[in-house]
């Protein structure tokens, strides 16, 4: 991850100063930061964290070129600092860790070396640690602009005897210029952070506890409190970190803990190439999001409304009033996010197709991708979710409309995927309708079961399944293409179930971009009925089926998609006459 963490500290003398700070080079390390390391001063440490494997070494200057070092540095100068402005001694040579993974170097030293970056991290110590301060002082934030970087800013306090207010106000900062990076890396950010500021923080009130055991500072403070206050202060600003936490090895562990953070930071978000645009079925999941978060959104508003009205009930009636609220299943099938059970019975269509046999599957088949309505009885619930979940794949997922499991028929309206119970009782125009089937499981007898093959489950052992409908697939009837297709796929048996899904995708898509096409001819475009046939002998689906499945699959487009043709139609530019 390209960006820089820093700790920060108001000094009462001089102001909010930079502490600490550790940047990521991709690159050589630039003058200055250490050409080499001394024969006696090699890897020092191997260390492992989090499947991170990094050798932390400290780099070594001569005198002479520490003394460069210095005067060329844009940090402040020696004289403007005191020992709570100081982090690393005068000389030393800062901390590199390499990556063996990335071949990436993370340098850690008190300022930047870069006069650009130097500036950058600098307003934004001065930002964290004067105006931009969330509430109570103590807490994250974020700030910053397109020109200096963007900010995650955490300020903190650590306990000092000898301080004002016995404590001195710190902040760990990571700066970046990808702002909607580090807006995704808040949650990840906030977490680490604040293990490492509860870690400084119980340090050094270990240190206090013990100073204030040994003499209290609170009651020597009110025998003196009209001394004048520059006097007080005289010699308890200037105190450094590592006295506050008294751990000499402070900063060597703050310099892990910031290489790890950046690693980890980096890895966790990855950035993945798309070709082309969303397909339909990204769009329409993304919408049903949507209208699902409005939805639980309007429901938590509508019981805040409740409460507020609600009188107030004697004891014993809460259990009765929780009878009142809609099922949860219910709400799962009417916004068409139902989610499957992990018990999988039928394990793909290439099973299904096994278990049902050739003929009943494409029967069954057909009616799916007509959009007819499935119906399932059974006793199991599984069973029935496992084979809704195997037949939605042939659809997309905008023609999917699913209850799973339901005490009464519902009309083909509200589904066209149904599961039932084998005592519901199916309306007969239902049974001798032509846009419907019904699958039956019924418990067979053991001389009669239906061999499955290789891929059998004990669980459909015990049934024999029926495919009846009021308008059945004759065997020489041709069929959509796609159905065709689909069926040479699933039969041939030197393609794997992977490959045979992978297939099925770029069938859908070939048929989605077809309906595309019909969709902007004759609803956008308003064509006449003859231009209709001759598109649809160009697409190679002028057959009865296929234009079912082309009209039936139209109703599964995407709303972004159908309001983009609209507002395109509607546009000035395309409103002008065509030369």
């Amino acid at each position: 991850m390209n960006a820089i963490v820093a700790l920060c500290h108001f000094c009462e003398l001089h102001g909010p100063r930079t502490l600490f700070c550790t940047e990521v080079l991709h690159a050589p390390l630039p003058q200055g930061a250490g050409n080499g390391d001394s024969p006696g001063q090699g890897e020092q440490a191997e260390e492992e964290e989090g499947g991170i494997q990094m050798s932390s070494r400290i780099r070594a200057h001569s005198p002479a070129e520490g003394a460069s070092a210095e005067s060329s540095s844009p940090g402040p100068k020696k004289s403007d600092m005191c020992e709570g402005c100081r982090s690393l001694a005068a000389g030393h040579p800062g901390y590199i860790s390499h990556d063996k993974e990335t071949s990436i170097k993370y340098v850690s030293h008190q300022h930047p070396n870069h006069p650009q970056l130097f500036s950058i991290v600098r307003q934004a110590c001065v930002r964290s640690l004067s105006c931009e301060v969330c509430p109570g002082r103590e807490g994250p934030i974020f700030f910053g602009d397109e020109q200096h970087g963007f900010v995650f800013s955490h300020t903190f306090f650590i306990k000092d005897s000898l301080a004002r207010g016995f404590q001195r106000w710190y902040s760990i900062i990571a700066i970046m210029m990808d702002r909607i990076y580090l807006i995704n890396s808040w949650p990840f950010l906030l977490g680490k952070i604040r293990g490492i500021i509860d870690e400084l923080q119980g340090k050094a009130l270990k240190v206090f506890e013990a100073e204030q055991f040994g003499c209290p500072q609170r009651a020597q403070r009110m025998n003196t409190a009209f001394t004048p206050f520059l006097h007080q202060r005289n010699g308890n600003a200037a105190r450094s970190l590592t006295s506050l936490t008294s751990d000499d090895n402070l900063w060597a562990c703050l310099h892990t803990s910031f290489a790890w953070l950046l690693k980890a930071c980096g890895s966790r978000l990855t950035e993945k190439l798309l070709e082309g645009a969303p397909t339909e079925d990204t769009l329409v999941q993304m919408e049903k999001l949507a209208d699902l978060e409005e939805e639980s959104e309007s429901w938590d508003n509508s019981e805040a409304e409740d409460e507020e009205k609600a009188p107030v009930v004697p004891d014993g009636a809460e259990g009765r009033e929780l009878t009142k609220c809609p099922a949860e299943s219910s709400l799962l099938s009417d916004c068409g996010n139902w989610q499957p059970r992990k018990l999988s019975v039928f394990k793909s269509l290439r099973h299904m197709r096994q278990v049902l046999g050739a003929p009943s599957f494409r029967m069954l088949a057909w009616h799916v991708l007509m959009g007819n309505q499935v119906i399932w009885k059974s006793r199991d619930a599984d069973l029935v979710q496992s084979a809704f979940e195997v037949l939605r794949t042939m659809l997309p997922v905008g023609c999917v409309r699913i209850i799973p499991y339901s005490d009464q028929y519902e009309e083909a309206y509200r589904c066209n995927f149904l599961g039932l119970s084998p005592h519901v009782q199916i309306p007969s125009h239902v049974l001798s309708s032509e846009f419907a089937v019904v699958v039956e499981a019924h418990t067979a007898p053991r001389s009669s079961l239906h061999p499955v093959g290789c891929e059998d489950d004990q669980s459909l052992s015990k049934y024999e399944f029926v495919v009846t409908s009021g308008s059945p697939v004759a065997a020489d009837r041709v069929g959509p293409t796609i159905l065709n297709k689909m069926e040479a796929a699933l039969s041939n048996q030197n393609l794997s179930v992977g490959v045979v899904d992978q297939c099925l995708v770029c069938l859908k898509e070939e048929w989605m971009n077809k309906v595309k096409v019909l969709f902007k001819f004759t609803k956008v475009d308003s064509r006449p009925k003859e231009d209709t046939q001759k598109l649809l002998s160009i697409l190679g689906a002028s057959e009865e089926d296929n234009v079912k499945l082309l009209k039936f699959w139209m109703t599964g487009l995407s709303k972004t998609y159908k309001s983009h043709l609209m507002s395109t139609v509607r546009s000035p530019t395309a409103s002008e006459p065509r030369n």
